[in-house]
């Protein structure tokens, strides 16, 4: 179906066999031992299920999501709740947009969005998406105007086999118009929700939602609004975008009504598994595959007009706000240092449990109060063009203010979320990266108190390269997430991890202190080091440099300087 050449599928089929993955089930083959319990799945009991609201791992079935979401609301803040009083939760907030009026409450979905993951590579969703949204059309169904709706499918491929299958003029007519191919409302690209909308939003402190067809939803990482950010299937994020609120049970509310005024379930606009494998069978093609990537490597004619300077030295731009020389490499001398005590050092955060990496390093929008927009505006840059972390994550000096800017964090140090610190010695509150720029300039060094996981969700090097350039010497967490563990260490960051069952409750801990780390010359693989507090606590925890490799990196200041002076030293 996918082009692949025979020689390709010879090679993967070889290599399948020889590890024993190779299976066939028309009894030709011995049943393997496996090595450890065998899981059993009755196939009827698996569910439609969303993700969320705040992290993909936290699955709701749908049949149940409404009184989740109700759930979510009445829950103290965390991962499953938001804190909202019992006099609010029947909040709305009316507001006029393009000359209509619309009630606004808390589950009101404001983006909607098929984007580039996983997702998109299945085409039987995906056409099942377009037919539902056929099927809605016909119906005279429509998508509220002020609901961002897009489509962000990974490959061009999609965009032919949903206009051969016919659909694509039913997506566009409910806003699914193909925007771009890539990363779009996953990784925060969905830009600015309409004015009348955001002042509604935040005049009414509703929780709204999103639904999108990514992998990722934690806070603040869709848009700073959404408080709420469900994971779904594409055919799924069609029939919320059409109900307009995530608090609908499907069985017996409907999604809206007909052209007579009739009302149109969910199952009535649901195409059968027929259907869809008719569709998919006539209209997903090997030839299509062929076609679409015969021609990736052309590029477009606006990106072949580029002029690209040649030469082995690439031509910084001080000026240039996308791309900057970065400063790893300007205090580095040519011999290992000697290793760095702690000593005297105070937390710039205080942080709970499951920190995320987007939490630590947004790649969403640039907010227009955050301190990498007053750098911006400073050069001169419009709001408008202020773009996001993502696209600029190549100016070491914008991702540098950009850590810690998510406005969904909490810190322990202050009262309410969002991307602020107090500095100690003077006790104002302060942006962080304001307030890891004056410790740096007072030459304090500075640490980062965590709780558990600290560090997961996606993989991202500039959550250890920001804190690197705000200088944190050392995070110190309850348990790590294992790729962050790795980056904090690669970039000379000391991971320190509390014995289990211990955190920074168990000493007192108010992250005013200051904190000395005792750092020995003769680095062991999983070792303990001490901590002492100022408040007479004192207490041991593991250096989390688990390889040989890894102390030599930390030894060094990080992997880009090991690596620097072994080719200096060649």
């Amino acid at each position: 179906m996918t082009d692949r050449s025979e020689e390709k599928i010879a090679v993967l089929e070889a290599y399948l066999k020889a590890q024993g993955l190779f299976r066939v089930y028309d009894g030709s083959q011995a049943t393997p031992n496996y090595s450890g319990d065998i899981m059993e799945l009755d196939l009827s009991s698996v569910k439609p299920s969303l993700a969320g609201p705040k992290r993909p791992h936290d699955r709701v079935e749908m049949d149940n999501l409404k009184q989740d979401f109700h759930d979510c609301l009445a829950n103290n803040v965390g991962f499953k709740g938001f804190g909202i009083a019992e006099d609010k939760r029947d909040a709305k907030v009316n507001f006029n947009f393009e000359g209509e009026d619309f009630e606004l409450n808390h589950g009101s979905v404001v983006i909607a969005a098929i984007t580039s993951c996983t997702n998109t590579s299945n085409s039987d969703v995906m056409l099942q998406a377009g037919f539902i949204a056929k099927n809605a059309v016909a119906k005279g169904l429509k998508v509220k105007p002020y609901i961002k709706t897009s489509l962000s499918p990974g490959s061009g491929v999609v965009t032919q086999y949903l206009e051969m299958a016919g659909v694509t003029d039913a997506l566009n007519t409910l806003g699914f118009t193909v925007a771009g191919y890539g990363c779009m409302t996953c990784i925060g690209n969905s830009g600015e929700l309409p004015e009348e909308l955001s002042a509604a939003i935040t005049s009414g402190d509703l929780v709204v939602s999103s639904v999108l067809s990514g992998n990722r939803n934690f806070e603040g990482r869709v848009h700073p609004l959404t408080r709420a950010n469900f994971l779904a299937s594409p055919p799924l994020c069609v029939a919320y975008a059409l109900a307009g609120r995530v608090d609908i049970e499907w069985e017996t509310e409907p999604v809206g009504q007909d052209q007579d005024g009739n009302n149109v379930f969910l199952r009535d606009i649901w195409p059968s598994r027929e259907d869809m494998q008719r569709a998919t069978a006539e209209h997903v093609k090997a030839e299509l595959f062929r076609e679409v990537y015969s021609k990736i490597a052309q590029g477009t004619d606006r990106w072949n007009a580029l002029n690209a300077p040649e030469g082995n030295m690439f031509s910084w731009e001080d000026n240039s706000t996308y791309i900057h020389n970065p400063p790893f490499f300007q205090s580095m001398g040519k011999e290992l240092p000697e290793l760095q005590q702690i000593q005297n050092a105070h937390a710039l955060c205080y942080f709970g449990d499951s920190i995320t990496t987007d939490h630590i390093s947004p790649a969403g929008n640039i907010a227009k109060t955050s301190c990498a927009a007053r750098f911006l505006a400073d050069r001169g840059v419009a709001q408008r063009d202020f773009n996001s972390y993502g696209a600029r994550r190549g100016n070491d000096e914008i991702m540098a203010r950009g850590t810690f800017a998510n406005v969904r964090l909490v810190n322990k140090l202050v009262g309410a979320p969002g991307p602020k610190t107090m500095h100690v010695p003077s006790g104002e509150t302060m942006d962080i990266y304001d307030a890891a720029m004056r410790y740096k300039n007072d030459g304090v060094q500075t640490i980062i108190i965590g709780g558990k996981e600290y560090g997961s969700g996606s993989s991202r090097d500039w959550a250890a390269k920001g804190p690197y350039l705000q200088g944190v010497k050392a995070v110190i967490a309850q348990s790590f997430e294992r790729i962050h563990r790795s980056n904090l260490l690669g970039m000379g960051i000391l991971p320190l991890q509390f014995k289990a069952g211990e955190s920074g409750e168990t000493y007192e801990l108010t992250g005013s202190e200051t904190f000395n780390i005792e750092i020995p010359a003769d680095i062991q693989v999983g070792m303990y080091t001490t901590i002492t507090a100022s408040n007479g606590k004192s207490f041991q925890v593991t250096m989390r440099l688990d390889t040989e490799p890894e102390i030599t990196y930390f030894k060094n200041g990080g992997i880009l300087h090991y690596v620097l002076r072994k080719l200096i030293n060649a």
